[in-house]
């Protein structure tokens, strides 16, 4: 069964085919229930959940009568408020980064290039709680343990019996900077190694210092495809700052970017020998 997150974007879909079959523009339609542009982006989105009464009031401003239609709509948004496993860590998981969590849960292809850190999904919990401390060292511990076990909760999606396909295109630096002490990367390093080497649905690839400057220069994203929804989201985010990208024009322009990296980086099966070449000089 899809999450809440991923039904809120195909009850968004729905509703904004609506609005463009009735030739209607967001900013009309917003102005006319008396929403802000933004809310309706949102909820077009699956960003944020939608209430029965406005689904309701959708459905009347665009000329859905048919009571079975009408009855269809309703339902799905119902389902789409159900609450995902992620709930459970209240606080710990950021409004915003909800979202990713439920995309990510019933993604089909996942695509990330990260240019500092081993991707989410690929991370040993000793690295992981390394990282978390080092971002937020004045966060409690109580805090960090709870942020790790959903960290780890993620990975759940890489043992199902339809795991995502996952290509993590990662920088030279994620090797290169020690995080922790020696026997942290090296058990994180032959992680990723043996992922890559024992699961079909993992390739890993290491952009090298050599391939110079590049297309995503200071940049990290997460393209994200669905058996069941049209269409990708991109997801990057800073310190401060996550951002969904839903336009096609810029989804092309990442997708197109991810091409160009991998292109740039050491092919798959060098990638996994230096990786266990780098995990043996830490462990040295």
């Amino acid at each position: 069964m899809s999450s809440p997150t991923v039904l809120r974007r195909r009850l968004g879909s729905e509703l904004g085919k609506l609005r463009s079959s009735r030739d209607l523009s967001a900013k009309d339609v917003a102005a006319a229930l008396g929403w802000s542009a933004s809310k309706l982006s949102r909820i077009e989105s699956g960003l944020v959940s939608l209430q029965e009464r406005d689904a309701t009031k959708l459905l009347a401003h665009y000329g859905v009568t048919s009571p079975e239609e009408v009855k269809q709509f309703l339902s799905l948004t119902r389902q789409s408020r159900q609450q995902g496993w992620w709930h459970a860590y209240g606080d710990a998981l950021p409004e915003r980064f909800r979202a990713y969590v439920g995309f990510e849960a019933d993604a089909t292809k996942i695509a990330t290039f990260q240019c500092e850190l081993v991707p989410g999904l690929l991370q040993t919990e000793r690295y992981a709680r390394q990282i978390m401390r080092s971002m937020k060292p004045a966060g409690s511990t109580e805090d960090l343990e709870l942020k790790l076990a959903l960290r780890m909760q993620r990975q759940d999606i890489l043992d199902r019996h339809d795991p995502p396909q996952l290509w993590a295109i990662i920088g030279e630096s994620v090797i290169r900077r020690p995080v922790g002490d020696e026997r942290v990367m090296a058990e994180q390093l032959s992680h990723i190694a043996t992922m890559a080497e024992e699961r079909p649905n993992i390739t890993v690839q290491v952009l090298p210092f050599t391939a110079g400057a590049h297309t995503a220069l200071g940049s990290s994203f997460s393209l994200l495809s669905f058996s069941d929804i049209p269409g990708s989201i991109v997801y990057s985010e800073t310190i401060t700052t996550k951002t969904y990208i839903e336009q096609k024009s810029e989804i092309s322009r990442h997708e197109d970017i991810f091409h160009r990296l991998m292109a740039s980086s050491t092919q798959p099966e060098k990638s996994i020998l230096w990786l266990r070449k780098a995990a043996e000089e830490y462990s040295a």
